[in-house]
């Protein structure tokens, strides 16, 4: 509470920095605010003009007000920057700036930076080393020719003082949060605290450059067999908290549109490639890139997708993934009442609420996109009656598919930026099936039990010893009437012992 006035303070400069930059028009203009609210924004705001940060006239305003503001602003800006469908293609377009296009920071201070992490000279790791060639909100990346093997590297190195950046946004962001539960008591369905919790931790990740050197690694060996799509691989030695050096990705920038169009490469295709990789990661790895936009991805002469950038990755457990699934396969089939379902098991949805009433909730979210051209469809429109229903029916956040669902988001919007003629659920129906029928049936159920009796085995040098503790321990307490007792040790031991034998044999014809 003693920082409160400062996390005050911060928040009141946001404000006055979107009034003074110009931001506030634009954002109010985007979203189709109502003119009562217009009005009153510019009231409350224009008082506190002079307290806002003053930013890059040479910018637009949005961009210029997020660049101004930090780190956390600029992240929240590169996801604006993939949906032209809520924000409107120019501004989306403006957004891009916010990928790669920051001003750098000195080379002399990347090269200082590498030789404090690594402890050697940089003219002993490196016979060249590049200018900034690109420079995000975190970090910023240097081509590099490795003295040892003369080979091409990409050595990303954190900005300055960007963690304790970082850590000032996310206190004002939780008092932020904090407030609005006090204020909205509504809202805390929405477990505003929690999804700021989560944003902490997925920064955490990306401020530690040895955590993204172990994603980029488990990536590559998960979608080594991938067609047209690689990863490339961390090179360890030369790698540290602050200091990542991987293997370098050459290509165009999957968001210039003219540059693909130059190369020969039939954007449409690359759309619902790009969208069907991220589905079959999540899916079949419960392991993808969680920060997909056009910044982050190559594309080679040939078409290849080159990722980089694994600094946020996300990572959902195999019932999740099923039940996702499920919920995914019901909308394609227009089965809203197995959507339903599938939301009532996951405990999405309260128990007590009325699972006909969410089906036909449900139907009236999904029939209009179904045959529906998809330049016509209105996502912003789409989200903001989604999240009507969600109210509605009294839905939680998710925190663990907060990062799934913002990313599909993303990923859809870099493809309709490729082809905005893309249905998603034209592109997800193919991957869907596949996944339900490989992880939804009688050899899925195979799969599981052969697992739980791995897993059991691995107790069976315990087994006697548990056995005896739990003789004796019963033969110390009085024994219940026959009809009541329970199945004794001795019975579960044999339970067990089965349910090993009836796992091993059908993890024999997987």
């Amino acid at each position: 509470m003693l920082r409160a006035p400062l996390h005050l303070w911060r928040l009141i400069r946001t404000g006055a920095t979107f009034e003074r930059t110009g931001a506030m028009a634009v954002v109010l203009e985007a979203l189709n605010a109502p003119p009562r609210l217009r009005v009153a924004a510019r009231i409350l705001g224009w008082p506190f003009k002079f307290l806002g940060l003053r930013g890059d006239p040479a910018l637009p305003p949005l961009t210029r007000a997020l660049t101004a503001l930090g780190p956390a602003y600029i992240k929240f800006g590169q996801t604006l920057a993939t949906r032209p469908d809520v924000v409107g293609v120019e501004l989306a377009d403006q957004m891009r700036y916010l990928q790669d296009q920051l001003p750098p920071f000195p080379r002399s201070t990347a090269m200082a930076t590498l030789t404090e992490e690594l402890d050697l000279p940089v003219e002993a790791m490196f016979s060249e080393f590049s200018e900034p060639v690109a420079a995000a909100s975190i970090a910023q990346v240097h081509w590099a020719i490795r003295a040892e093997t003369g080979t091409k590297v990409a050595v990303k190195v954190l900005r300055p003082g960007v963690e304790r950046a970082f850590r000032t946004d996310i206190d004002a962001f939780y008092f932020a949060a904090r407030l609005i539960e006090i204020l909205l008591p509504k809202t805390r369905r929405l477990r505003p605290m929690d999804v700021i919790g989560h944003f902490e931790s997925v920064v955490e990740g990306e401020l530690d450059l040895r955590l993204e050197a172990a994603a980029a690694g488990e990536f590559a060996d998960n979608t080594e067999g991938d067609e047209r799509f690689s990863v490339p691989r961390p090179i360890w030695h030369l790698s540290s908290r602050r200091v990542m050096t991987l293997g370098w990705a050459e290509g165009v920038p999957m968001g210039d549109n003219a540059a693909l169009d130059r190369l020969g490469i039939d954007r449409a295709e690359l759309g619902t490639r790009g969208l069907t990789l991220f589905l079959r990661h999540a899916l079949r790895d419960g392991f993808f890139h969680g920060d997909m936009h056009q910044g982050n991805m190559k594309v080679t002469a040939t078409g290849e997708i080159i990722a980089f950038d694994f600094g946020i990755m996300g990572r959902i457990d195999g019932f999740t993934r099923r039940a996702y699934a499920e919920i995914l396969f019901g909308f394609i089939r227009k089965d809203y009442r197995r959507v339903a379902e599938g939301h009532f098991e996951m405990g999405y949805v309260p128990a007590d609420r009325d699972i006909d009433e969410f089906a036909r909730a449900l139907r009236s979210v999904g029939e209009p996109i179904f045959g529906m051209d998809a330049r016509r469809i209105s996502m912003a429109k789409l989200l903001a009656y989604l999240f009507e229903v969600t109210e509605r029916f009294g839905m939680e956040t998710r925190t663990e598919l907060i990062l799934l669902q913002r990313t599909m988001v993303v990923v859809e919007g870099v493809a309709r930026s490729l082809n905005p003629e893309i249905n998603m659920w034209h592109v997800a129906k193919p991957v869907v099936e596949e996944y339900i029928r490989e992880s939804i049936g009688p050899q899925a159920l195979a799969r599981d039990l052969a697992q739980t009796a791995r897993i059991l085995a691995r107790f069976g040098p315990h087994l006697p010893r548990m056995a005896e503790e739990a003789l004796i321990a019963r033969a110390q307490t009085p024994a219940p009437p026959l009809a009541n007792r329970p199945m004794g040790p001795v019975g579960w031991t044999l339970t067990g012992a089965g349910l090993v034998a009836v796992g091993v044999a059908l993890g024999s014809l997987i």
